[in-house]
């Protein structure tokens, strides 16, 4: 079975770079550390304005962080400057209202839900807790590359499980990779950087074959951007109680709040009661929890957004099929398309005032991800796409 066979990648026992070319710091460092190559965000538009020679980002699309066209939550916007004369006062440490509040939108108890700096907070809080040194991690040969990065830093293996038609997450590749180390099991779904997404049948059959010594975390970053009926239910497994399995979700997205960094995790409270010892105390500033609290009730942006989405993907798909591209069919807000010159094809946009993402630092130098954006911001995408195609030839 696919999978079966992988063999965990335990990198950081790979030197860098000759001993005698080491840094004084780098000596000094555990070698796991020196080894680590930090994650690449997209690139923020100030850097690309500097680089372009502008006064400001004005006239700049950027199209490459998965990010909410829209912008933030009008609601969460009112309830962050009601808070504005606060932020002298330390938050509330255990964000008593926002765990009150996601506890009656998703119908369990308080103790089930834990928040945290996005979603890779608790990617890393996950691994602090339930993986020592020479366990594995399961995940997707294309998912977020971040995975694999926190695994490097607990000194623990990734097994990297090839996906159906190198896009879609194999859960039968997955679960013949399982070994007696294996401790996490990550399934980003939808998965980014594909766009794919695994249905609610698929995950059901999993979680009843899923060995019980194995942690289950649902990444779901971008499961509110599908319309409801689409979405899938991976808390019911949670509040059923029988497998470990965590589920992620995040603010980030479908609220437009990537910028306060607030995500959280849906657990059973004895996982959650773990994690909270290993999470640093007021890890979610004060006015990222009110404005959170505020998002979720604002369900005239949620609707505005999945709406502009609906309308924004097939105008992407079809003008990058246009240009002659083969992009992946996606849910989300952003695009996998294949390209081998991914890297020029990056700043050649750039020199057009878009920026998307080249994912060479997801191991995938002959792609490139793009975002959905506004009717405008896509129609300004494809046309710098043209001129960026005809440069490169």
């Amino acid at each position: 079975m696919r999978g079966a066979k992988s063999r965990p990648s335990r990198p950081w026992r790979k030197s860098p770079r000759k001993r005698n070319k080491m840094t004084t710091f780098e000596k000094i460092a555990n070698p796991w550390i020196a080894g680590q190559r930090p994650y690449q965000p997209g690139r923020p538009l100030e850097e690309v304005a500097r680089e372009l020679g502008k006064a400001d980002i004005a006239g700049i699309v950027k199209l490459a962080s998965n990010e909410n066209a829209l912008g933030p939550s009008p609601k969460a916007m009112a309830a962050m400057r009601e808070c504005i004369g606060q932020m002298h006062l330390y938050p509330d440490g255990g964000a008593f209202y926002l765990r009150q509040a996601i506890a009656r939108h998703y119908g369990i108890s308080p103790d089930m839900t834990m928040l945290g700096c996005g979603c890779n907070e608790h990617a890393v809080l996950l691994a602090h807790a339930f993986m020592a040194e020479g366990d594995d991690l399961v995940v997707s040969e294309r998912s977020f590359v971040v995975y694999q990065l926190v695994a490097s830093l607990y000194r623990c293996g990734t097994v990297r499980v090839p996906m159906r038609d190198g896009a879609t997450t194999d859960l039968e590749g997955m679960l013949a990779a399982i070994g007696p180390r294996t401790k996490l099991v990550v399934i980003g779904n939808p998965n980014n950087p594909t766009g794919t997404i695994v249905g609610q049948e698929a995950i059901d059959a999993y979680m009843e074959r899923v060995p019980d010594h194995v942690v289950t975390v649902f990444d779901e970053a971008y499961m509110e951007l599908l319309d409801p009926e689409e979405q899938l239910d991976t808390i019911k497994h949670v509040k059923a109680g029988k497998k470990p399995v965590v589920t992620l979700r995040t603010f980030s997205k479908a609220y437009g709040l990537a910028g306060l960094r607030i995500g959280y995790a849906i657990a059973q409270p004895e996982c959650i009661g773990l994690l909270n010892k290993v999470r640093q105390p007021f890890n979610v500033n004060a006015m990222a929890q009110r404005a959170a609290i505020a998002a979720l009730e604002d369900t005239q942006h949620l609707e505005a957004t999945r709406a502009m989405l609906r309308a924004g993907r097939k105008q992407m798909l079809d003008g990058l099929r246009a240009l002659g591209l083969d992009p992946q069919p996606t849910k989300t807000n952003f695009i996998f398309v294949p390209f081998k010159r991914a890297g020029e094809l990056a700043k050649a946009m750039e020199r057009r005032d878009v920026i998307i993402r080249p994912l060479a630092g997801f191991g995938l130098p002959e792609h490139v991800r793009i975002g959905v954006g506004t009717e405008a911001e896509n129609r300004q995408c494809l046309a710098a796409l043209k001129g960026a195609l005809e440069e490169l030839g």
